[in-house]
């Protein structure tokens, strides 16, 4: 203890910054004196491998071990092993936190990230990069545009054209803006087209094309004021859309028969690949909870109410459909909630961690997915009774160091 006070006072002596005696010293010298020391500073990882927060994720096709997760801080990291070993292959071009992955169906060697957490916390991090591509799996990657869009949550890709490309954006959090809503493009990204827009307070939260068929699209809109100590969810410009050209023009369903009525928050929405005409939506509202279409959104039934899939939904509020059963239905939340019975009922189905923000099933094989939670991304290989581990990954967030 005697040396260790004594060697923290000779340091502070020997650093201490210099009493000013006459003119001739120079007012910056301590600032100086500290770029000396720290030019030749060079920084280590010293742990803990333990995942931070995760937003989004995504899997190969064809590759059944390999997955991809992005952090939110900590730009995107790979898996070729299921899930034992992560690798981030971001940081060389960007290490932001990320809203949005995915890997072209027709061509895996091309990929999109999109910039900005999807997770709205009051200590959110923005990103303000905008889109990212690359044609070497993750090895390079092409800044796209959108800089100014900071949250893009949601990004899909043609399933014959890995060149044509929607996203969904959020835009500022903090302020209104115009660069937000649903953009797309057909030259992989050299340039980009607005089609959905409603206010510069309005971005969209989600965003699902009927799988197999690029031209029928659904998205949710969402109205979000944050202030550092606030949050305003919902009000004018938050619904839910469809188009049936592609995504170059929407149409509003919020009034639809069987949706709720009053103010609208957030909104998620999926399409059971198996019937593509049954469509489920969760929805912000004091009436709210899962709905459920079986005429490609012509009508809706309210299937759930259940508080453990509606619980801060602005932190949550997504869905996820089985490949092979239209009637499994994933609800991630604090806990990891499944249906079996199309949405009416859902149980808790045991993870590593908790608050789960986004799902990536294989389209061919519903029992192979990976999870993004606050513990970072775990694979399930069996439908999620077993999961990768998530002390494997570190992105541990530091909110503070001194």
């Amino acid at each position: 203890m005697r040396k260790t006070i004594f060697v923290a006072l000779l340091f502070a002596f020997i650093y201490a910054p210099a009493q000013k005696k006459s003119s001739s010293i120079v007012p910056n010298q301590t600032q100086d004196t500290d770029s000396v020391l720290l030019s030749k500073t060079k920084y280590r990882l010293i742990g803990p491998f333990r995942g931070g927060r995760s937003g989004a994720v995504a899997g190969s096709y064809k590759n059944k071990n390999t997955f991809y997760f992005g952090a939110t801080g900590g730009g995107v990291w790979k898996t070729t092993d299921g899930g034992s070993n992560w690798k981030n292959i971001s940081d060389k071009y960007f290490g932001s936190s990320i809203g949005s992955v995915a890997v072209a169906p027709s061509d895996e060697n091309i990929m999109y990230v999109g910039e900005g957490e999807n997770t709205m916390r009051g200590n959110v991090s923005e990103g303000l990069g905008g889109m990212w591509r690359s044609e070497d799996g993750g090895r390079t990657w092409k800044n796209i545009g959108l800089k100014d869009g900071r949250h893009i949550i949601r990004i899909v890709i043609h399933p014959r054209d890995p060149n044509t490309v929607w996203a969904a954006v959020m835009g500022h959090l903090f302020g209104p803006n115009d660069e937000r809503g649903i953009y797309k493009t057909t030259d992989g990204g050299k340039t980009w087209k607005r089609t959905l827009f409603i206010n510069n307070q309005t971005g969209c939260s989600d965003l699902v094309m009927e799988p197999g068929n690029p031209t029928v699209f659904y998205a949710g809109t969402w109205r979000l004021i944050r202030t550092p100590y606030s949050l305003e969810s919902g009000g004018d410009g938050s619904g839910l859309w469809k188009s049936t050209d592609a995504g170059e023009t929407w149409t509003n369903i919020s009034t639809k028969k069987g949706l709720p009525k009053g103010t609208w928050g957030i909104v998620g929405v999926a399409v059971a690949p198996s019937n593509p005409d049954k469509i489920y939506t969760i929805i912000e509202n004091k009436d709210g909870g899962m709905f459920m279409s079986t005429d490609a959104g012509e009508t809706w039934t309210l299937t759930s109410s259940d508080n453990n899939i509606r619980q801060r939904a602005w932190y949550y509020t997504k869905v996820f459909v089985d490949p092979k059963n239209e009637n499994i239905v994933y609800a991630p939340n604090v806990n990891f909630m499944r249906s079996r019975d199309g949405g009416k009922t859902f149980q808790s189905v045991n993870t590593p961690h908790g608050d789960h923000h986004d799902l990536w099933i294989d389209p061919e094989d519903g029992n192979r997915m990976i999870v993004a939670d606050d513990g970072g991304a775990q694979v399930s290989f069996d439908g999620g009774a077993n999961w990768s581990t998530y002390m494997n990954q570190p992105t541990g967030q530091f909110y503070r160091v001194t």
